[in-house]
């Protein structure tokens, strides 16, 4: 078991991992994954509930059930920027669209993140989506896992994390955020 576990935290960070430095090669991230306690927690509590959706598309859209929790990931960093204390018990329900999982992308993008389907921001953000989820698809291939076992599910799972981390952190970049060092030593007397 400790084994397996390995394995999968293994497999999340090499994942996570490529699709920086994927992101950052495209100028959408810089080489630290900005994040947040906020953000990450909500995952925990919504992850069930997307996993539930996003996995009966996997055989027919595995593109988009992956790229999916990216854009779940971008509507909460852009809450969490917003108004946190009114956003952060939002229900789940609140990402779908008028076809609920169907087109949540679209409604992410125009009612969350308040951006045009034809803008430049929104098709930048569409294709670096679709390019982190292809990667993602191909690192699950190179796995060769057999379809519906238990290990297949924990490696969708573990990669839905990943789109969703990398989601929320090119969408905090977007609205500014940025890792700055800083010298503690600074100003202290000597």
């Amino acid at each position: 078991m400790e084994k397996e576990i390995r394995y999968y935290e293994q497999y999340e960070e090499n994942l996570q991992m490529e699709l920086l430095k994927m992101c950052r090669s495209l100028g959408m991230l810089d080489s630290e994954l900005l994040n947040s306690e906020d953000i990450d927690q909500k995952w925990k509590e919504w992850a069930p509930e997307y996993i539930a959706e996003a996995l009966p598309e996997v055989n027919s859209y595995p593109e988009f059930a992956i790229a999916c929790a990216g854009y779940v990931g971008m509507a909460v960093a852009q809450w969490w920027d917003e108004d946190w204390g009114r956003h952060h018990g939002a229900d789940y329900s609140t990402l779908h669209g008028p076809r609920g999982f169907d087109d949540m992308d679209e409604h992410i993008v125009q009612k969350i993140l308040g951006l045009g389907l034809d803008s430049p921001e929104a098709k930048q953000i569409m294709n670096i989506l679709l390019c982190c989820a292809q990667k993602a698809v191909n690192f699950i291939r190179h796995e060769q896992i057999e379809f519906q076992t238990a290990k297949a599910f924990h490696i969708f799972a573990r990669t839905a994390k990943v789109m969703y981390r990398t989601g929320a952190a090119i969408q905090l970049r977007r609205l500014g955020y940025r890792f700055h060092k800083v010298d503690l030593n600074r100003n202290l007397p000597s």
